[in-house]
């Protein structure tokens, strides 16, 4: 142990060393090549334009990356990853973006979805008889409840949602790439 206490600290630098070398013995390009699960669709996992980073890919994986992430709460990930493939999205850009949706987030994206679809099924409120979510019997209970408005309301709400978040991220990505190659065009040309 050194004088400032960094002990934890070089431990620290062995375990990430050893993550690190399983990481690339068992990710890498030569393993997922070898592996007999993947060997089938190798080609496909590999192609290097999922894995670079270009105008057209890293909008795409935003896009793809916020919309599982907001539709599908758990495992969205895995099908952001899936999904990259035949939206030739930037796959890794698809895999982070799916982070919008964590433990913090998790509750203001279902409230909101919430309100959002209970907005939306409530349009039909000024037409003349029920609305799409009117309250079949109003002393059922809170499962009644969470079946026939809840449930809809919120599902109607993540699809208004992730569509909507999708499209703004693609614009911002897209216009954001498009503003940092102008940069880097302006300070070449000085």
């Amino acid at each position: 142990m050194s004088r400032d206490g960094s002990c934890a600290n070089v431990a620290d630098r062995g375990a990430w060393a050893r993550l690190s070398r399983w990481f690339r013995h068992h990710v890498s390009r030569e393993a997922i090549e070898r592996n007999p699960i993947l060997r089938p669709v190798a080609h496909r996992v590999l192609a290097p334009s999922l894995w670079r980073f270009t105008r057209r890919s890293v909008p795409r994986g935003v896009a793809l990356g916020i919309f599982a992430g907001i539709l599908f709460p758990f495992a969205h990930m895995a099908l952001a990853a899936v999904l990259a493939f035949p939206a030739r999205a930037n796959v890794p850009t698809a895999v982070g973006s799916t982070l919008v949706n964590n433990p913090v987030t998790f509750v203001p994206i279902m409230a909101l979805a919430y309100r959002i679809g209970r907005w939306v099924l409530r349009l039909d409120a000024s037409v003349p008889g029920r609305p799409i979510a009117s309250n079949v019997a109003h002393h059922v209970g809170w499962l009644h409840w969470l079946v026939a408005q809840g449930g809809p309301a919120t599902i109607v709400g993540l699809v208004v949602l992730a569509v909507a978040l999708s499209a703004i991220g693609f614009g911002v990505t897209a216009l954001g790439w498009r503003l940092w190659t102008a940069r880097k065009w302006q300070i070449r040309h000085r």
